[in-house]
């Protein structure tokens, strides 16, 4: 047994040696990590705990018109915060909130309740009430025993003077949403800060911040300040100057809010039936709605936007804070009806169908594509209707949809009749006939290729315009892609998502069907036809100035001092189509014919769709091109239905391209077209603007979420006559 036991002695003592070792290694790695690591890690901990640092935030950029206006500026506001430190336990909580209830002016159950905030960390200052006078902070900060923790900061809030002008391009200021704070911390953002969050405010948001400073204190165990550390000041800002014109600007939403008025009072067409009698299922009289609408006017030789009106339009003195939670949700209330969305740029974020103005597009892919070989020498005898010629007679028995019928014409009650008509004339009465035709064709002859498609996709539609504003909708063109993905989402049935059929592509042709577009994008097309095909990226940011710019006088900033630190408009197009002057001619001289006339004659003389409204207008002063469109809505209803209008400048000294879009709001020659009159005749210098003035004091106790503007003189709405085609 002795020489057993004398044999495993070496191999259990050279086991108990190695674990022996092992242990050794693993406390002193142990040891050495508490001591030169950890204790680094302890050293910043202490630190941070016997020294406090305060965010010093920067001055924003302000914000300028093509003028130098002050659109968007600065005010001083302290800012009373405390230590998270201080307010950890319930009890101390409990303490600091009820003795500073009183001085703040803030309920105690309100102040606990931002003490718990879990935006902010262990080592962030938590912001308890904004706005307080300089006598408080003074106050505060010399009793810094009697309310441990606290610092009065500085910071800045932002200040429209013009209220509600502008108020969808230029956006507002708002707190870090939830979603957003880890991105918004992960760049250095203190979770007070408040950011852009609508507009050039929230495109250019980093660019207008500036880069925040700060201060340290070495502070006692109480947070006395004992002294002071470092001071890193902050930087303010880059300014940012608009192409927007206030003077441009505030006519156009002057003239879309008394149009949409003037249309709330105007009845609708009346539904009746076959034997003529009124349909009983609707009320003998209708009302337009007129809820809302849009206006863009662009200079179309390099993309700039010189006024972009969206109604409704809001004050944004709403959100410089302070507003109570229940006032705000009365004015901007959350809602499913797109009708009464307020908070909405209809220019950039609008989904519509934009009817007959669209045809103008069709004209240009059927010239380009060579679907009309021979131009405008090709002629169709419109006899009112358009029966398919793709579709055999058995089908049509069986119900598919063959017959497509042109417009109602007052003067007859039926389908409006112009016999031989060519692309020019076919554009100036907008023929759907002829269009009809030209969508079918343009599909069956091809192979069912997308060919239709193809050709508008170059004029920017079905993609977004990339403007540097938030919430662009791409829109979107029919195919058979679309209609699949439309049915996988429920929106249309599975049956209609299998195919794309020759009746989704004549709709598309005039402008309806799954057609869908921004005025935005409506604008930046009609602008390549009226340059040559040069297709810009539109732009409301033309310079990124140099922080600090000064004023020439209050309000009006000095730009001919200033330094410009980036162009932001793009120097090039952003692509170029082939628009020959074979091809853009006969467009745009049936465009120019829906201005001024003539119009075609069969059974009787047919005005062109603008001939009335434009009777008055001087067209030598500036001459324009353009066309009308009604976009049909929900179950062809007329009051449904929405009013488009765009046109561009023939002057290559005036290059600018208005588009109007109404919804709701009847006929295109009725609603629309007559902004766009009244903005044309202003940009020739017939119309004297308004001059702009600061707004008056908001009044908190409203519940208008901005003050009416109308027009001073709206003559220039008036046409001679009235026509309700188009």
């Amino acid at each position: 047994m002795s020489t057993q036991f004398n044999g495993r002695a070496p191999k259990r003592l050279r086991i108990f040696g190695g674990l022996a070792i092992v242990l050794f290694v693993a406390m002193g790695s142990r040891m050495w990590f508490l001591q030169a690591v950890a204790s680094r890690d302890a050293e910043v901990i202490i630190a941070k705990v016997r020294s406090r640092t305060i965010q010093l935030l920067p001055e924003r950029g302000r914000i300028f018109d093509s003028a130098g206006r002050v659109i968007a500026d600065n005010r001083r506001t302290l800012v009373v915060t405390i230590d998270h430190s201080v307010v950890r336990k319930p009890a101390e909580r409990l303490e600091l909130a009820t003795r500073l209830s009183g001085p703040l002016n803030v309920p105690v159950e309100v102040l606990i309740k931002r003490m718990l905030d879990q935006r902010y960390g262990p080592f962030e200052a938590i912001p308890l009430r904004e706005g307080v006078s300089e006598e408080l902070g003074l106050f505060l900060m010399e009793r810094v025993e009697d309310y441990p923790g606290i610092f009065v900061r500085e910071e800045w809030r932002r200040n429209y003077p013009y209220g509600a002008l502008a108020s969808h391009v230029i956006g507002y200021m708002g707190a870090v949403l939830k979603g957003d704070l880890k991105y918004y911390k992960s760049i250095g953002y203190d979770p007070n800060e408040r950011v852009g969050q609508y507009g050039v405010e929230k495109s250019y948001e980093q660019l207008l911040r500036g880069k925040p400073g700060y201060v340290r204190y070495e502070v006692d165990a109480v947070g006395n300040i004992l002294n002071l550390v470092e001071r890193v000041e902050p930087v303010t800002g880059n300014d940012l100057q608009l192409s927007i014109d206030l003077d441009v600007q505030q006519f156009a939403e002057q003239a879309l809010e008394t149009q949409l008025l003037v249309r709330r009072r105007v009845e609708a067409g009346q539904l009746k039936l076959p034997d003529g009698s009124p349909d009983p299922r609707y009320p003998e009289i209708n009302f337009y709605k007129a809820p809302a609408g849009s206006v863009v006017v662009m200079n179309h030789n390099n993309g700039r936007i010189l006024a972009m009106a969206s109604y409704p339009r809001f004050d944004l003195r709403w959100f410089d804070g302070g507003l109570p939670k229940d006032k705000f949700s009365q004015l901007f209330p959350q809602t499913d009806d797109p009708d009464l969305s307020i908070l909405v740029n209809r220019a950039v974020s609008g989904r519509y169908n934009v009817g007959s103005s669209f045809k103008p597009l069709v004209a240009y892919a059927a010239l380009a594509s060579g679907q009309l070989p021979n131009g405008e020498k090709y002629t169709f005898d419109d006899r009112g209707y358009y029966k398919l010629e793709s579709i055999v007679e058995s089908k049509c028995q069986d119900g598919v949809k063959c017959l497509f019928r042109n417009a109602i014409c007052r003067g007859s009650g039926l389908p409006c009749r112009y016999g031989k008509v060519n692309l020019e004339s076919a554009l100036a009465v907008s023929s759907d006939t002829f269009f009809y035709k030209i969508g079918e064709q343009i599909l069956t002859e091809r192979g069912y290729a997308p060919i239709l498609e193809n050709e508008v996709r170059k004029f920017g539609l079905g993609s977004p315009t990339n403007i540097d504003l938030p919430f662009e909708y791409a829109g979107t063109i029919p195919s058979k892609e679309l209609k699949q993905r439309l049915a996988d989402m429920g929106v249309i049935t599975q049956e209609a998502g299998e195919a794309y059929y020759v009746g989704d592509q004549v709709l598309f042709s005039i402008g309806q069907g799954l057609l869908s577009a921004t005025p935005l994008q409506m604008t930046q097309a009609y602008g390549a036809i009226a340059n040559g095909g040069r297709v810009y990226e539109p732009r409301v940011g033309v310079s990124l100035l140099a922080p600090g710019t000064r004023d020439s006088q209050p309000g009006i900033a000095d730009l001919t001092t200033t330094e410009i630190v980036e162009n932001l408009v793009p120097l090039s197009p952003k692509r170029r189509i082939e628009m020959t002057e074979k091809i853009r001619e006969p467009i745009v001289r049936g465009m120019a014919r829906v201005i001024q006339g003539p119009g075609v004659t069969f059974d009787y003389y047919h005005k062109t769709t603008g001939e009335n409204l434009f009777s008055s207008y001087d067209y030598a002063a500036l001459p324009i091109a353009g066309k009308t469109g009604t976009a049909q809505g929900l179950n062809n209803l007329p009051w449904n239905d929405s009013s488009v209008f765009g046109a561009f400048s023939l002057d290559s000294t005036k290059p600018y391209t208005v588009f109007a879009y109404l919804e709701k709001s009847g006929y295109g020659s009725q609603a629309a077209a007559p902004i766009v009159k009244c903005i044309f005749t202003a940009l020739a210098g017939g119309y004297r603007y308004d001059k702009v003035y600061p707004a008056d004091p908001l009044d908190k106790t409203s519940y208008l979420v901005s003050t009416p503007t109308t027009l001073r003189n709206p003559l220039c709405l008036v046409s001679s006559s009235s026509d309700i085609r188009e």
